[in-house]
């Protein structure tokens, strides 16, 4: 067999797009047959529940692209090393591309499989398509990492940008397609239960969804962002999270977008494209201290009193906490999937401060339940929130959800929204609410609207003085 007739396997993980797909268009490029695999290994198994269900969904999305172009997206289960191990047995393929991920267990698991690999004579080749700059591309003047966001973002602004690769033309198949698992049989949305049907309705999947998303942003949304994006009751924002998490586009083609707006005079372009760069700082941090995502950033805090698991943790996971700017939050995940970004922050300080639970409890609990969950993203929220994090919000700086209620959703359209108790006639997504929680929590929309676990004055006061006697 001739080289050019040996396959290459390109291993997508994040990265279920055909544009702007480094591994993908490198193979493609080289004329020889490519054969497109997805793992199920340990670590996706370990996904939460709403992340995984997704990832199935993006899966479906992209192996119909990709059979359109007369290709395929091979799915085998085990060990990352058996699996290319046996392929390559079965193919005669002498190369494997994949494009890179950064977190500790990711890159364990590549770095292993790239020197096995190598040491059997195959060739492998890896490539940025999850960020704008690899960690490593960005540094201080001194050579070392930023911990602070605003000098990284004075420090990439105004880099270069690479241009995005087009779509391939065709893929070659190879002379026999390996055998293929069934998605189905993956059953990628068993632990979403009944709350599949319900956030089913709000779910933006696939790359052309995607880039349909981000033509509509930058066509009637961009212009105000910059004060719009603070009000969870409107559609304010890009919604890009979902697609950005599962590579459905790539983080170039959503650069571009925006400083083309930006170049257009467009007011809210440059906050759009901070808030681009924040996703990539909190790359930058996991990459450089990877124990941000298990232990507090800081560790001075590693004292500091946290409660664990508990009825107030139940309260807040529930809705339940008679806060209604952090119960509709939280509403809003299980209906929809996500959580508006300034929700985010309520929720995360309302936790860690008022309730004085540990951030970690909270970190884990979104990675069960948003499908736009990311692991870097995760980590630096939850960190800054509770302020053991770096560039975090100071411990002393304790959100009040009723103050903010009262500036970001002052006619209360969000919170009627999410939370049926609080209205005469509660709307679908209300409602809904009810459908996709778990059954045995045993709440009924027709239950009275609960009094604060916490009183917001006494939480504050009580988070102020734990932080004082873990200074002292």
């Amino acid at each position: 067999m001739a080289e050019t007739d040996h396959p290459i396997l390109v291993w997508l993980r994040r990265d279920l797009r055909l544009a702007d797909n480094p591994a993908l268009h490198a193979a493609a490029s080289t004329g020889r047959p490519v054969i497109a695999v997805f793992v199920r290994d340990a670590q996706l198994d370990a996904l939460g529940a709403a992340p995984k269900w997704r990832l199935g969904l993006g899966l479906a999305a992209f192996g119909d692209a990709l059979a359109a172009l007369g290709a395929r997206l091979i799915l085998r289960s085990g060990d990352a090393e058996d699996v290319f191990a046996a392929l390559i047995a079965e193919t005669g393929a002498t190369a494997v591309y994949w494009n890179r991920l950064y977190d500790p267990q990711a890159r364990a698991r590549d770095t292993d499989l790239k020197a096995s690999l190598r040491a059997a004579g195959t060739e492998v080749r890896s490539f940025n398509s999850h960020l704008l700059f690899e960690p490593w591309e960005v540094a201080t003047g001194q050579g070392g990492f930023y911990r602070v966001y605003t000098p990284f973002w004075r420090a990439v602004r105004d880099r270069d940008v690479a241009a995005q690769l087009a779509v391939p033309g065709a893929f070659c198949a190879p002379a026999t397609w390996p055998a293929s698992e069934a998605l189905e049989d993956w059953r990628m949305g068993a632990a979403m239960e009944r709350g599949a049907e319900v956030v089913a309705g709000h779910v933006n999947v696939g790359e052309a969804a995607a880039l349909a998303r981000l033509d509509a942003f930058i066509a009637q949304g961009v212009n105000g962002y910059s004060a719009a994006r603070d009000l969870p009751a409107q559609n304010g924002t890009s919604r890009l999270s979902e697609n950005l998490t599962y590579g459905e586009i790539s983080p170039r083609t959503v650069w571009h977008a925006g400083a083309r707006a930006l170049d257009q005079g467009c007011a809210g372009a440059e906050t759009f494209l901070k808030e681009l760069v924040w996703r990539e700082f909190s790359y930058h941090l996991m990459f450089h201290t990877p124990h941000i995502t298990t232990r507090n950033w800081r560790e001075q805090w590693d004292g500091f009193p946290w409660r664990g698991d508990g009825p107030l943790a139940d309260a807040w996971r529930r809705g339940r906490t008679g806060v209604q700017f952090v119960d509709a939050a939280m509403r809003e995940m299980y209906v929809t999937g996500t959580m508006h970004n300034r929700a985010r922050m309520i929720v995360g300080s309302y936790l860690t401060k008022h309730l004085l639970t540990d951030w970690r409890i909270g970190a884990a609990w979104f990675a069960d339940c948003l499908i736009d969950w990311d692991p870097a993203a995760n980590a630096m929220g939850w960190q800054w929130a509770a302020g053991s994090g770096p560039d975090a919000a100071p411990y002393f700086r304790v959100f009040n959800p009723d103050t903010q209620a009262e500036k970001f959703d002052s006619d209360a359209a969000y919170r009627r929204r999410f939370i049926a108790e609080i209205s005469r006639a509660p709307g679908r997504d209300a409602r809904d609410y009810f459908r996709a929680i778990p059954p045995d929590w045993g709440l009924t929309p027709d239950m009275p609207y609960p009094a604060p676990v916490v009183g917001l004055k006494e939480g504050r006061e009580a988070a102020l003085a734990a932080y004082q006697a873990a200074r002292a």
